[in-house]
């Protein structure tokens, strides 16, 4: 089992965790904000991230100010005097340079995930190493973007799709922002959509899959992870390339194991040696915290 963590991105920093937050460096932009895992106490004190955060996060169903312990819940940003709600930062790797719009939401996310990095880096590396004109990559699920955007550096053919219409304009600005053009946007059902490629025979080169714990399509579809993924995976091997082609599937999901994802490649796509592990970011005092299971193999 492996664990992986973003490395050598000056623009991200965790700072500190604990009491069901995190303190985050983003640019030079610091954000408090809710996470669930971080079940410890903080390092610093409660005055020192008032002091040094930019932006708090509070809970809609808290009191202003009180510990945030409940993952997914509506809330409001409490912003320092003159700060913009939106700004941007750089990801480089390689020959990959990428950029993304932040923006502070009211389901305190900010529109990056900075432990995918580490998957960036694969997909990048897995389509430089197929090496032919016309790979394909499907990336569902896929919120703002950041694993197209490293796909169509490294110069596939990407489909990018999310059920939910302002995240794939959010993602096609993060696009236009890092100079890239050309992906295709999809506003569907992934369910749905992979179930048509399948009897379409269409195949691709690479998946990518974050999928939530929880989520409705466009038109009201159910998505809830245990009951649903087994299916998908077994449509996506369907619809993946026998050989040239690669799969990332995270999990980020309170009580699933990387060994759930581990058997989902062993079982559905006959991998004997998937790399699996846990996704993480240490804190400045050396901490790490854990962030989703993952589980991602090649096809030579």
């Amino acid at each position: 089992m492996e664990l992986l963590t973003p490395t050598n991105w000056p623009n991200y920093e965790l700072i500190d965790s604990g009491d069901f937050e995190k303190l985050e460096r983003f640019g030079d932009r610091i954000v408090a904000r809710p996470e669930p895992q971080a079940m410890w106490d903080k390092t610093l004190s409660n005055e020192e991230w008032k002091k040094m955060a930019d932006a708090y996060f509070i809970n809609a169903k808290s009191d202003k100010g009180s510990n945030l312990k409940n993952d997914g819940e509506r809330g409001e940003w409490k912003l320092k005097p003159g700060l913009k709600e939106q700004w941007y930062i750089d990801y480089n790797y390689k020959e990959m340079n990428i950029r993304f719009r932040l923006g502070l939401t009211s389901f305190k996310h900010i529109g990056i995930f900075p432990e995918q990095a580490s998957n960036w880096n694969y997909i990048y590396d897995s389509i430089k190493s197929i090496n032919q004109s016309n790979t394909k990559v499907l990336n569902l699920f896929s919120y703002t973007g950041g694993a197209s955007l490293a796909a169509k550096a490294a110069g596939a053919d990407v489909t990018h799709l999310d059920s939910v219409k302002q995240v794939v304009t959010w993602a096609r600005e993060n696009m236009e922002a890092s100079g890239l053009k050309d992906i295709r946007w999809i506003i569907d059902d992934a369910v749905k959509f992979v179930s048509r490629e399948v009897r379409r025979g269409n195949q691709y080169n690479g998946i990518i899959l974050d999928p939530p714990a929880f989520g409705r399509g466009p038109e009201g579809e159910m998505w809830k992870l245990e009951d649903c993924i087994n299916d998908l995976l077994k449509n996506c091997n369907q619809i993946l390339a026998p050989s040239k082609s690669f799969l990332i599937l995270n999990i980020y999901s309170l009580g699933f194991s990387a060994l759930i994802a581990e058997n989902f490649a062993k079982t559905i796509f006959g991998i004997e040696q998937p790399n699996y592990g846990e996704l993480f970011v240490s804190e400045r005092e050396g901490r790490r915290l854990p962030l989703g299971v993952f589980a991602r193999f090649r096809r030579p």
